[in-house]
């Protein structure tokens, strides 16, 4: 089974008790490190998760896919938050970090580099306005790699 089907029918699995308990999916990772299979999935709520509710969450999963067996090899199941540097995936997640500090890569070089780190102003059609310094960069969502929440130090 390909790593985005496995995603597939885990995200249909978890998806019912996530809703219903008031958390958000925020991503599904199916990866191999070494000679071992992770299966990682990260939540987050409003006001932020504990590790409890990871636990409540990874019994659940853990046993509608020991009922349904949908991953043919053997892996670690892994639930946990995405942590303080979130991955921004879908354009609603963008949306919800209009004001905070981003980490974003693009696909080819925009302005000169590939890399930008600042605060994200504005996030208007298919267009992020990244503040870098005193330097506002207008970057294609289509051309976007990655983009996080990054910390200040």
């Amino acid at each position: 089974m390909s790593t985005s089907k496995i995603k597939s029918v885990v995200e249909e699995m978890v998806r019912p008790f996530l809703d219903e308990n008031g958390f958000e999916l925020v991503d599904i990772e199916y990866v191999k490190e070494g000679s071992n299979y992770f299966l990682r999935v990260f939540v987050d709520k409003e006001g932020n998760i504990d590790i409890d509710e990871c636990g409540r969450i990874s019994e659940y999963l853990s046993e509608k896919l020991d009922q349904n067996d949908p991953i043919p090899d053997a892996y670690f199941l892994e639930v946990s938050s995405p942590g303080a540097e979130r991955p921004l995936k879908k354009p609603e997640d963008v949306r919800k970090a209009v004001g905070k500090h981003v980490f974003v890569t693009t696909y080819e070089p925009i302005d000169g580099s590939k890399e930008f780190e600042g605060k994200l102003l504005a996030f208007e059609g298919d267009e992020l306005v990244v503040e870098v310094g005193k330097k506002k960069h207008a970057l294609p969502y289509a051309k976007v790699a990655s983009a996080r929440l990054a910390i200040v130090f």
